[in-house]
């Protein structure tokens, strides 16, 4: 992902954006972390986060909480060295009786120019329960079907 550097063009600020959606379904936080500058701040939700340890730790605690987690990213607007998206993900929440959870969200993206790697990223996202009690029906990202295959239509957007 960091081999995609600022200044960005459409088609490069795609790439990126389908760059940290394929590392992000790694759910991988050693592999994740490294995208991000050792100084990088993120707010995710309501965390304050500083630093790629801090990143990993953080990635470590979702990921045991957010199971069978699947993440589709689009590109929402780009500048020289800023990204917008829009992503939702599905997961089954380890905390909720695994129930089937969606998250709708967008994130801001600030890069550093030498190395491509994230200075700065903050999320907003909202979760619904999907289906009767969590049951998952209603899920897009189903087993057999690829994230950037599943429809997602404009009430969605």
């Amino acid at each position: 992902m960091a081999d995609i550097k600022p200044p960005f063009t459409e088609e490069s600020a795609r790439k990126k954006v389908k760059a940290a959606q394929d590392l992000w379904n790694t759910q991988d936080p050693a592999r994740v972390s490294v995208a991000y500058t050792p100084d990088t701040v993120w707010r995710n939700r309501d965390t304050f986060i500083k630093g790629t340890d801090a990143v990993r730790d953080f990635l470590t605690k979702k990921w045991q909480k957010e199971k069978s987690y699947r993440l589709r990213k689009e590109l929402f607007a780009f500048t020289e060295n800023r990204i917008a998206v829009q992503f939702w993900y599905e997961y089954q929440d380890s905390t909720d009786g695994m129930k089937w959870k969606r998250c709708y969200g967008l994130e801001d993206w600030t890069f550093d120019y030498e190395t491509g790697k994230m200075r700065k990223r903050q999320m907003s996202g909202n979760d619904i329960v999907l289906g009767p009690n969590g049951n998952g029906e209603g899920r897009w990202f189903v087993d057999g079907i690829k994230v950037e295959e599943a429809t997602i239509t404009e009430e969605h957007w």
